[in-house]
Order: structure tokens, then sequence, then C-alpha cells
């Protein structure tokens, strides 16, 4: 491809995830930017039971009984001449480890925040995820058509909670009953609900005050503005691209009240798709030679199929239908056939897409999380992250004739990281680990509805586990053999403990100085 056409391509391109504490009201304001994409015609109706309808990214069955979302989707449209990637993640704590890992795929997030609860703690988790990783967040505080806390309150608890400066770009009219429009600092544009209409005026203006004349707090209102002027921010992009400085919207999503002005913002200001950080050297999107990473697998997304899918991010070139990359893991090459863009659970072929585009693409059992995709180069993209988890069961089967259904099962469910799955040392029992305990309930469920299978869990008593390496061979056997029966092994044979306490772990690592004890397992995943 000319290298002008990659660069026109790349322009067009925001790959973005939303993140948020649950009820927030993320699938809404989800279901707001689809409309406003022209991706649906219609808004799914999550609160109703009784409809049909379910929100566009809760495709699963689970997602549309339990009305929560289980599984980071991929969600694809074009606005205002941008090609844009949504990922919508699951808001509950308990999926918080594809949240995580869908997290490294985009160049921005986008944070929503309730106007009554403020930053909650799994906003805090979410968001130390991004500032880890330096990614700008433009903030969405919603339902200003409730009542809620001060606008300055909510501003001054994401400076000191998150440690994160903030610019208020809009800023509202009134509050709950008394919400009656959004004033653009940076457009100089007021927007009123009633009038359905925009003013480009400054408030500065003494028709703002007219506007507002049925209003008690308008001289409050044009205070508030003045003192954001004078004593506030100045806007800085550069701060936002570098995650220090975050855009703040007010509005109301279940209304698409300042929506379109986040929505706005976001096309015009969030960053392109930029260099990625391989182990061996930076990566660039504007390279001619085509690279990519899998952040995500998902089995039976169509269940008449039983189809594996892998979900990999375009980090440089360009990927063209059909054509053989080299998966670095295998050190061997695999043809790309059928790739496919998403809309939820819905698909449609495509023969190009480029750096910042999420593609899937059909799995035959060879690619695995983490794995890097290249036209020969040895790379090893890093920071997709499994983290250690916090609930441990073995797997007890009620039909023995299920055992080859069960054991391929949870095998694919592991590999697309709903579930951590070890056994022991002989291979002949399984047992399951999550971060959250309500993933028990979703691999059961998927069990039973996907593969037939009718199993039950007994709970161990375990509450923390660590992967184990050491550059000493015989004194790994050794400390494994001391403690077998606390040591299992995951999908990639790598050895695990598990323990009922963190000091235990502490007392192991001060007799054994020659033993790492790892809590997150990203770097063993790199190196293999």
């Amino acid at each position: 491809m000319i290298h002008s056409e990659l660069q026109r391509a790349l322009a067009q391109r925001r790959t973005f995830a939303i993140i948020s504490h649950p009820d927030a009201g993320k699938t809404t304001i989800t279901e707001r930017l689809l409309l406003m994409g022209g991706a649906i015609k219609m808004a799914g109706a999550v609160k109703a039971k009784k409809s049909k309808l379910y929100a566009t990214s809760d495709w699963m069955e689970i997602e549309k009984k339990r009305g929560i979302s289980v599984t980071s989707s991929v969600l694809k449209f074009s606005y205002e001449g941008r090609e844009v990637n949504l990922i919508d993640t699951p808001g509950h704590q308990d999926f918080s480890e594809d949240t995580y890992r869908t997290l490294t795929a985009v160049d921005s997030t986008l944070m929503l925040l309730d106007a009554a609860q403020g930053v909650e703690e799994q906003t805090k988790k979410l968001f130390a995820v991004c500032h880890m990783r330096k990614t700008p967040v433009m903030a969405f505080i919603n339902k200003m058509d409730r009542e809620g806390r001060d606008p300055w309150d909510l501003l001054e608890e994401m400076e000191q909670i998150l440690g994160l400066e903030t610019f208020p770009v809009v800023w509202p009219i009134g509050q709950g009953r008394d919400f009656q429009g959004l004033y653009h600092r940076l457009n100089k544009t007021l927007h009123l609900f009633a009038k359905n209409k925009p003013y480009n005026i400054s408030f500065h203006d003494p028709q703002f005050k007219e506007l507002l004349r049925s209003r008690d707090d308008t001289e409050q209102i044009c205070e508030h503005l003045e003192l954001l002027e004078v004593a506030g921010r100045s806007w800085n992009r550069e701060a936002y691209l570098k995650g220090e400085l975050a855009p703040v919207f007010f509005g109301s999503a279940i209304r698409q009240q300042g929506v379109k002005w986040m929505l706005d913002a976001l096309v015009n200001i969030a960053p392109p798709p930029g260099a990625r950080q391989a182990r061996e050297r930076v990566v660039h999107p504007e390279e001619q030679s085509f690279s990519a990473v899998i952040f995500k697998i998902q089995a039976n997304m169509d269940p008449a199929h039983r189809d594996r899918v892998g979900f990999m991010r375009i980090c440089s070139g360009v990927f063209e239908r059909d054509m053989k990359v080299y998966v670095v893991r295998l050190g061997k090459k695999m043809r790309l056939a059928r790739p496919t863009e998403f809309m939820a659970q819905d698909r449609s072929l495509i023969d190009q897409a480029y750096p910042g585009d999420i593609v899937g693409v059909h799995d035959p059992g060879l690619l695995s999380i983490g794995d890097t995709l290249t036209e020969g180069e040895k790379l090893h993209f890093q920071g997709i992250p499994v983290f250690a988890p916090e609930h441990f069961a073995m797997v007890q089967l009620q039909d023995p004739l299920k055992s080859k259904q069960l054991r391929k099962g949870l095998a694919q469910l592991g590999e697309e990281g709903a579930v951590q799955v070890f056994h022991d040392l002989k291979a002949q029992r399984l047992y399951l680990g999550v971060v959250g305990i309500l993933q028990f309930d979703v691999v059961m469920y998927r069990l039973a509805g996907e593969y037939a299978v009718q199993a039950t869990l007994q709970k161990l008593p375990y509450n923390v586990a660590r992967w184990i390496t050491c550059p000493d061979e015989k004194a790994l056997e050794e400390f494994l053999a001391a403690y077998r029966h606390q040591t299992f092994y995951d999908i990639h044979e790598q050895p695990v403990i598990l323990s009922d306490h963190t000091w235990r772990i502490d007392l192991w690592q001060e007799r054994h100085p020659q033993l790492t004890f790892h809590s997150i397992a990203e770097s063993l995943s790199s190196s293999r």
C-alpha cells in the first residue's frame, strides 16, 4: 500500500474502551453511541425482562437473562468520517480480568461516572490500569437528569482520588429536575433542551443571561463559568494524550443529552493508532510490514457451528483477507481465513483492515491470548496480563461418560480467559481458578449450554495463587515435591502453588530465596 494511503487510514481510526463501575449507565451510553453512528436503529431494552430486546453489546444468553455484561464485546461503526472501534467491557468486578486484557488493545478510554456516586471502587481499579499504561482518559459524568452531587465536588474527587487533572469541556445548566441544558466552553455554545437548539454565544454575552432568565441560579452559573475561565486550567491536548489531563463532559445517556458533544470530542481529539511496545523494539503503525496481537479468544459465538474466534488488534501495516501470517509463539505460519468485523455477535467479512482495527479471525485451536502475528519478524508484544485467581474449586463431573466433553469445554474456556484451568501432577483431576466468584456461575452455565456437560464445583480452601519460576531446576523440583498437595499446573504446564494466606507465600520466599513467586503471569507467557 502507498504510504500516504496508510497514513490516511490511520488518521481516520479511533479505538477506545468504556470503563465504569456497575450501574453507571455504560450499556445505555454504548447504545447511544451506536445509534448516532448509524450502527443500530433501536436501542436494546435492558430493564424490560419480558422484552425481546437486549443491549446490542450483550449477546450471550447469560448476559441477556441477567442483564449484565460478562465478556468484552467489539462494536464498530462510522461517525463523521472516522472509523470507530468501540470495545464494551464488563462493568462487574468479577469479570475485571477480561477488561484488563481489553485495555491493552485500545488507544484511549471513556470513563463513565454516576453523578450521584462519583468515583467508585471498580472505577478506581480500571483507571489504575489506564494510568499504568498512560492511556488517555476522557470522562463523562452521567445521570445529570437525576439528583446528584455538586459538579465541583465530582471534579475535586476525580483529582484527589484518581490523581488526574480535569478540564470540564461542558458545564451543566442545573441538575436533576432542574437540568435544562449544557454549555460547551471551547465552542462557546449553549444548548437548551426545551428549545432543542444550540446558541453560539459566550457566557459573557448579555443575551446569555436573557436565555436563562427563567432560572433563579443564572448569576451563580455565570460565576462558576467565570471561575473556570479565570482560575481553572487551560485546555491542553498534549497533557490529555499523555494521560495527565481528562476532558470532562456532563449529560444524561438515557435522554441522549450531552452524548453527541462527547462523541464529537472523542473522534476529534482522541489519539489515532499509536506505537506499540514489543520486547524487541517499538512497532510504529505506519510501518509497511503487518503485525498484530491476539488479546481475546472467544469460543462458540455461533453455537450452531461451535466456532472459535481470535480477536486481534492490528498494530502495523495492512491486513488482507486470506493472508498468511507468522505465529511467533508456534514458529509457524497459518492462513487467516474469513476475517470479520463485529457488531457484538453479528459479523461481516472484510477484505482489508488497518492499524487500530479489531479483527476476528477463525482459530482452529492454534492461537492463544498474547500471541504476536507478523509477516516473519520475531516480535513479542507485551502488556497482556494474567492475574492470580483468588477463588478455587475442583470440578466434579455428574456423568463420567462426558469426561471428553468436559476437558474440551474447559480447555476452550481456559484459552479464552473465561476461567483458569489447573490440573494435578498426574493430570487426573481438573481445578478452576477465578478472580471473581461470579465467573464460576458463567463457566457452569456455558458448560451446560455450549458443551452439554453437567458438573458441580467443590470449593477449595485457598485464596492465593502464585506462579513459580527458578533458574535452578533441581531446587524447583525439590520445592514442588515438598508441597505437592498444593502444587498444580496451568494450561501452559507452568507450576502454580495455592495457599490460604499471603503470609505463607512470604515465608516460602524467605526460606527459598532462589525461587520467584509471580502474582501476574504476563512475564511467563511472553517468554514462552
